[in-house]
């Protein structure tokens, strides 16, 4: 169950840890930074300008999976901050593997991440690649992570052990205004497991999602169970979700469901991975 984002005060230990990440980031001359403008990345982005200046790159992966408002407001970030920035295209939905939506997506979509960030390497001279994995994330199911670690990818948060409250903090402090950002998952992980991904559920999910927000929702999942869309909101929200129930299904039909219900348990993160049987998610912490 996901707890609301709420303003807190510095705790002991938490500059300090900056300093480790920033001394860390300061001996990797020469850094590429995957950004998608979520909290983790953008504090990580924002830290290793700190620590390099003009010496480091945030790399945003423009595709299907991305929604449109969070692709601008990633780009918005890093010119408020002038932090340098690269968009570059992915094409996972060319990939076989991904579009099959097992319990190895997560994996596939940050293969193609860290092909084409390699790539940048080469182009830039640069060294070293980072992404923003936290120390929360190594208690998740994550299959991006071992990716990451066939690529030499950097996790350099989670070495500085931050976890996801004290870099919202430390954002906070910062002036970040996205330190209360809420946690946001590519679309694909909107679509449950063994239904294909594609463009066009991509989009659907995406003008729903958009859809809800406009009605002044601010934290939900739009999951995606073929023609069903199960709505996880917020708990603070979850009254109000049901008293208004008929304008959500109408918002929601219109982007192209056809049944919709609203999940009486509220949003919590990777509720689609309830649906894995444990052989499975063995399966892709290993593959």
């Amino acid at each position: 169950m996901a707890r609301p984002i709420v303003s807190s005060p510095l705790q002991s230990g938490d500059l300090a840890k900056q300093s480790v990440l920033l001394d860390h980031l300061r001996a990797l001359e020469g850094l590429l930074v995957a950004y998608s403008g979520g909290i983790d990345s953008a504090y990580l982005a924002w830290a290793a300008h700190q620590a390099l200046g003009e010496r480091m790159l945030a790399v945003l992966a423009d595709s299907a999976s991305l929604p449109r408002t969070h692709l601008a407001d990633a780009v918005a970030f890093a010119n408020e901050h002038n932090i340098p920035l690269r968009i570059v295209e992915t094409n996972e939905l060319a990939s076989a593997d991904y579009v099959r939506n097992d319990a190895t997506r997560c994996f596939h979509c940050k293969d193609e991440l860290f092909t084409v960030m390699k790539r940048e390497l080469e182009r830039t001279g640069f060294r070293y690649l980072a992404y923003g994995r936290n120390l929360d994330d190594a208690r998740d199911f994550r299959p991006g992570q071992r990716a990451a670690a066939n690529h030499k990818a950097l996790a350099p948060l989670a070495d500085a052990q931050l976890d996801k409250l004290s870099i919202r903090r430390l954002a906070q402090h910062a002036g970040l205004r996205l330190w209360d950002k809420p946690a946001s998952a590519c679309l694909s992980s909107r679509i449950q497991y063994g239904q294909p991904v594609t463009r066009e559920t991509l989009a659907q999910i995406e003008q729903a999602e958009e859809a809800l927000f406009a009605l002044g929702f601010r934290q939900l999942r739009v999951r995606a169970h073929n023609e069903l869309a199960r709505i996880e909101f917020a708990q603070q929200d979850l009254q109000r979700a049901f008293a208004d129930h008929l304008r959500i299904s109408e918002a929601v039909k219109k982007a192209g469901f056809r049944f919709v219900t609203i999940d009486a348990e509220g949003y919590r993160s990777g509720s689609m991975n309830e649906l894995l049987p444990a052989e499975a998610i063995t399966a892709a912490k290993n593959i």
